[in-house]
């Protein structure tokens, strides 16, 4: 079944950015019938058999008698455009309410009074029970058709094991969205089969970063959510123990150690998990990514902190060392590093693909130790530094705020272009300026600082370039990756004072279509999307941030672009059985909505940090046991290396009882093994590419490249 666009206009734009989140489809939007039915008719059912009130009976009724002075054309037309152009104004009554307003029907618990009366308020609780639901039905198609398999294929009904007995990939990256969602009884399914069959002695490779993030993360994280909130969170009778996550997830760990075996301690990008041999990339000339290598230092410090095994602590700090002592300027980092030599490949400089996650993980590193290892924010505030300097831009003509790449240096021209995955940056910034307090709590401590004031706006305009993403397309879905057009020579955001920056649009409301008025989306003449990235894979680093956001500002305005987000994958996403959806069921993105949805209460920012795959783990003190086990290279103010004040450099080798000198060190390239690691790409419940093409929605959009 092949994509098809939707038929008729699609009103995407009647909000502003401070709308009342309505519904931007109508109560038929969802098609196949068949999920609605299997959501228990979530989304509008009360709107499917009713017409707005002026429509029930046109005042054209014949009649017998001369209509009084209240029912004649001339007079009730004047007074219903009365109504119509104040409705419009104040953004209630209106007509296009009657069509965007869809399932808000059944989400209005309370009113508030205005100029016209009673005002719906939004019922957060039931949307985040309709993101429950979605996750449910998904799960049990899985359930159903392939249990145990660590791909599930919706539309195929059928799944594949990236190893001989199956990892559990699906099974253990859902258990904490099955414990926050209070799933028991696929809760407990779940656990036993991981009970039964789960096993990590198998002679196969897998990505060590991948592995890490979703496997060592989603036992992790299990077991801190029923160790530290028993009986909150989906509370089991099976009697299997909770030491059971702790005890796979070591398990699992001591294999990925294999990887960490180079001259440099910088990981592998795969592993045997039986041999526990790492082996370097079979692209890239052998180099590992730099996120991935970077972005194990959580996981890995955590479990160190709940056995008491110092040396997942050491060898995952270790790397961080290492790519500290390259010196790269400005705290921008190319995306590949050799795992032999511990140096750097290219100098591509991003912060999307292989480049993101590094600058994460620096400020929850910070984080994730109650802020006592000061070194990570350090890095974080230089980092930051660079990307105003070299990557933030400016679109043309509406100023919209870029993040933009570097592919051949920081002294070579500038590339506007933003995957996806760029969008974990506006949230990551609000959590790094405030530590997670929110910002009016924030702003009351003795640190804040007009610098701090300046971060928050940064991460707000950000926020609003990523959403765009999605406001421009005819499905409200965002492309893989995103163009601009910038202007030339560029505006680059440090060349400008807080005061008289570009100036982005404060609403992305259409004008209405009259003769000679530009009624296209806002945005349209800036966001370039090509024909060979306009598809929407469900990523979750929006709604990543649209959560931080809103936890951190206040402004309600990002739960109700959340919800508009919702409302599409759902609409676009459902198979044609209507047994659930394509790769929205990955439990990251559906977690994000639920969290966003939901109190603040649950999982507070204060007392958590995620890792990049969505897993909360606890903040917690060094103790005496663990340190900051390395000191940077002596630096200036201004962050250069200072001559003659540099320690000597000793080689390392890792091996089981941590750093080790060694005699010498031949620096040579990896070569390219052609190996097969089947695991490096495959995201948790997500479709072939030919059943995403089948069902999920390709955001092609109106916009001309140029």
């Amino acid at each position: 079944m092949a994509y098809q666009q939707p038929s008729g206009p699609t009103h995407r734009h009647g909000d502003s950015w401070q709308a009342s989140g309505q519904s931007r489809f109508g109560a038929n939007g969802y098609a196949p019938a068949g999920v609605s039915e299997k959501l228990g008719d979530m989304f509008g059912g009360e709107r499917k058999s009713s017409l707005p009130m002026y429509k029930d009976k046109p005042f054209t009724y014949p009649s017998g008698r001369r209509p009084p002075w209240f029912r004649r054309k001339r007079v009730l037309g004047l007074i219903l455009a009365s109504l119509a152009g104040l409705s419009w104004w104040f953004g209630i009554l209106s007509p296009l309410s009657y069509i965007t307003g869809g399932s808000d029907a059944a989400v209005v618990k309370k009113s508030k009074s205005s100029w016209f009366g009673s005002i719906g308020v939004v019922d957060w609780d039931e949307r985040a029970e309709r993101v429950k639901e979605a996750f449910r039905v998904s799960y049990n198609d899985y359930e159903k058709h392939a249990w145990g398999d660590d791909e599930y294929h919706p539309v195929a009904k059928d799944g594949k094991k990236m190893v001989p007995n199956g990892l559990g990939w699906i099974i253990v990256d859902a258990l904490d969205t099955l414990m926050l969602m209070n799933l028991t009884t696929e809760l407990e399914h779940s656990r036993k089969w991981i009970h039964d069959n789960l096993t990590y002695d198998q002679d196969h490779d897998v990505s060590t970063f991948e592995t890490t993030i979703r496997m060592l993360g989603g036992l992790l994280s299990a077991h801190y959510l029923s160790s530290s909130f028993p009986g909150v969170y989906a509370p089991v009778t099976d009697e299997l123990g909770d030491d059971m996550y702790v005890e796979k997830a070591a398990d699992l760990a001591d294999r990925l150690m294999g990887a960490f075996e180079t001259q440099s301690g910088v990981p592998l990008a795969s592993v045997n998990l039986r041999t526990m041999k790492g082996i370097p990339s079979h692209a890239d000339a052998g180099a590992s990514s730099t996120a991935e290598a970077t972005s194990v230092q959580l996981e890995m410090k955590y479990l160190a902190k709940l056995t008491g095994e110092t040396h997942y602590w050491d060898r995952a700090e270790h790397v961080m060392k290492v790519v500290d002592d390259n010196d790269m300027p400005d705290g921008l980092l190319p995306i590949f590093i050799y795992a032999d030599q511990g140096a750097f490949r290219g100098n591509n400089i991003r912060l999307g693909s292989r480049g993101d996650s590094y600058y994460e993980y620096l400020i929850k590193q910070y984080l994730q130790t109650s802020q006592q290892e000061e070194v990570y924010e350090t890095m974080w505030n230089e980092s930051m530094v660079g990307v105003k300097k070299h990557l933030l831009t400016y679109s043309r003509p509406s100023n919209f705020t870029v993040l933009a790449e570097r592919p051949n240096g920081l002294d070579k021209e500038i590339s506007p272009k933003m995957d996806h995955l760029v969008c974990f940056m506006p949230g990551t910034i609000a959590l790094a300026t405030t530590g997670g307090l929110p910002i009016a709590q924030a702003r009351k401590q003795s640190g804040w600082s007009a610098h701090k004031d300046e971060d928050i706006r940064l991460a707000e305009e950000l926020m609003k370039t990523c959403w765009g993403m999605y406001t421009i397309t005819p499905t409200g879905l965002a492309g893989e990756i995103t163009y601009f057009n910038i202007h030339d020579p560029p505006l680059m955001y440090d060349d400008y004072t807080p005061d008289n920056r570009p100036q982005s649009p404060k609403s992305f409301d259409r004008l209405p279509n009259l003769p000679g008025i530009d009624s296209r989306p806002v945005g349209t003449d800036d966001y370039v999307i090509k024909p060979s990235d306009s598809h929407n894979l469900q990523r979750p680093e929006t709604v990543e941030s649209l959560f931080y956001m809103w936890r951190i500002t206040g402004d309600e305005k990002y739960r109700n672009w959340g919800w508009t987000m919702f409302e599409a994958f759902m609409k676009h996403t459902a198979v044609p059985d209507g047994s659930g959806y394509s790769s929205i069921n990955n439990a990251e993105t559906l977690k994000y909505f639920y969290l966003l949805f939901s109190s603040n209460d649950m999982l507070p920012l204060t007392d958590v940090v995620f890792n990049t795959e969505a897993h909360p783990f606890p903040r917690f003190q060094l103790g005496k046991l663990f340190k900051t086990g390395w000191e940077r290279k002596a630096r200036d103010a201004k962050g250069k290396l200072v001559p003659g004040k540099q320690p000597e450099v000793v080689p390392l080798v890792l091996d089981n009882m941590g750093p080790r000198k060694i005699e010498t060190i031949h620096l040579t390239e990896t070569k390219a093994i052609a190996t097969s690691t089947i695991a490096e790409s495959v995201l948790s419940v997500s479709s072939t590419l030919a059943d995403v093409v089948a069902t999920e929605a390709v955001a092609t959009t109106s916009i001309a490249a140029t």
